[in-house]
C-alpha cells in the first residue's frame, strides 16, 4: 500500500498515535480491508479520492486486517470492507460494504466542519421560531457558498415545505444523489410532502372538514384530507384510521388514497412503531 498526505497505513503499533489521539485533531476514517476482499479493492480508489478531495480535513487509516487480526477483533469487524469514522478518540459512525461517493461524503459532513454550518445553524433555529421565510434566504444563500452540501438542500425542502411551496420543495429533494433517496429523514421528508399537498392549510379550514365528516362520515375526499392534516399534527393514531377507513370504503379512490396515506405515516414513524404493528396488521387484512 502507498501513502500519502491525507492517508496512511495504519498497525497496532501506531494505532493509538494515529487514529486515537490524531483524531482529537482531526476525525480520522479508518477503512478496514484485505488483499482478497474483492469489495475492499472497488472502495479503495472511492476512499482515496475522497481523502483527496477533502485536502486534509481528514484523515484515511488502512488497517490490512489480514496482518492486524488483533485490530479487527478489538473492533468488531466481521465483514469486509468495514469503514469506522474515529473523532476525539472513539468511533462515531461507520458503514459496511461498497457505498456510492455521495453517501460517504454525506456520512463524513456530518462530522466535518463546513463554512457554511453557521448559516444552517440560523436556518434551523428560524424554522423552530416559526419564521421559515428566514430560514429559506439563509439556505439559499448558505448554498450558493457550499453548493455541494446535501443537508442544505434536506434543511431547504423543509423549510419549504412549512411555507406550502411544495413544488419547490419537491424540486430540492429532486436534485439529491438517489442513494440519499432511500435515508430515513429523505424518506420522512418525501412522506410529509405527499401528504401535505392535500392536507388543509390551517385550523379553520380542518374544522370545517371536521364538520362535514359529522354528516358525511364516509366522503372520500374528506377522510384524505383529514388523514392528512393528523399526519402533519403528529395525531398519528386519528390519521391512521381515517387512512384505514377511506381504504376500506374507497380503495379505488384518488389512486388508493387510503393505501398510501397507511404506507405514508409508516415511513415517518419507523417499522418499529406499535401503531405501524397495529395497522400494518389491519392494511394486510384489507389487502387479502
Amino acid at each position: 500500500m502507498t501513502e500519502s498526505a491525507h492517508s496512511i497505513d495504519v498497525t497496532q503499533q501506531n494505532f493509538q498515535r494515529i487514529v486515537i489521539d490524531g483524531s482529537g485533531e482531526r476525525p480520522v476514517l479508518v477503512d478496514f480491508w484485505a488483499s482478497w476482499c474483492q469489495p475492499c479493492q472497488m472502495l479503495m480508489p472511492i476512499l482515496a479520492k475522497l481523502a483527496q478531495a477533502y485536502a486534509g480535513k481528514f484523515l484515511l487509516a488502512k488497517v490490512n486486517t489480514d496482518q492486524e487480526q488483533h485490530l479487527a477483533a478489538q473492533y468488531g469487524i466481521r465483514s469486509l470492507p468495514t469503514v469506522v469514522l474515529f473523532k476525539n478518540g472513539k468511533p462515531v459512525d461507520q458503514f459496511m460494504g461498497v457505498q456510492p461517493e455521495s453517501s460517504i461524503r454525506a456520512l463524513l459532513d456530518k462530522h466535518l466542519p463546513r463554512p457554511s454550518d453557521a448559516a444552517r445553524q440560523q436556518a434551523q433555529q428560524a424554522l423552530q421560531q416559526g419564521n421559515a421565510d428566514a430560514a429559506v434566504l439563509l439556505l439559499q444563500q448558505a448554498l450558493e457558498a457550499d453548493p455541494d452540501n446535501q443537508t442544505l438542500k434536506i434543511d431547504l425542502a423543509q423549510a419549504l415545505l412549512a411555507l406550502r411551496h411544495f413544488d419547490e420543495a419537491e424540486h430540492a429533494l429532486n436534485t439529491l444523489p438517489m442513494d440519499l433517496h432511500q435515508q430515513e429523514p429523505v424518506k420522512r421528508l418525501q412522506a410529509h410532502l405527499r401528504l401535505a399537498r392535500v392536507a388543509p392549510a390551517d385550523a379553520a379550514q380542518a374544522q370545517a372538514l371536521q364538520q362535514r365528516l359529522q354528516s358525511e362520515p364516509n366522503d372520500p375526499q374528506v377522510l384524505q384530507q383529514l388523514g392528512a392534516y393528523y399526519t402533519l399534527h403528529e395525531d398519528y393514531a386519528q390519521a391512521l384510521a381515517l387512512f384505514l377507513q377511506l381504504m376500506r370504503s374507497h380503495r379505488r379512490y384518488a389512486d388508493d388514497a387510503g393505501h398510501k396515506g397507511l404506507l405514508a405515516i409508516f415511513e415517518i414513524l419507523g417499522a418499529r412503531h406499535p401503531l405501524v404493528n397495529e395497522y400494518r396488521r389491519k392494511m394486510v387484512s384489507l389487502l387479502y
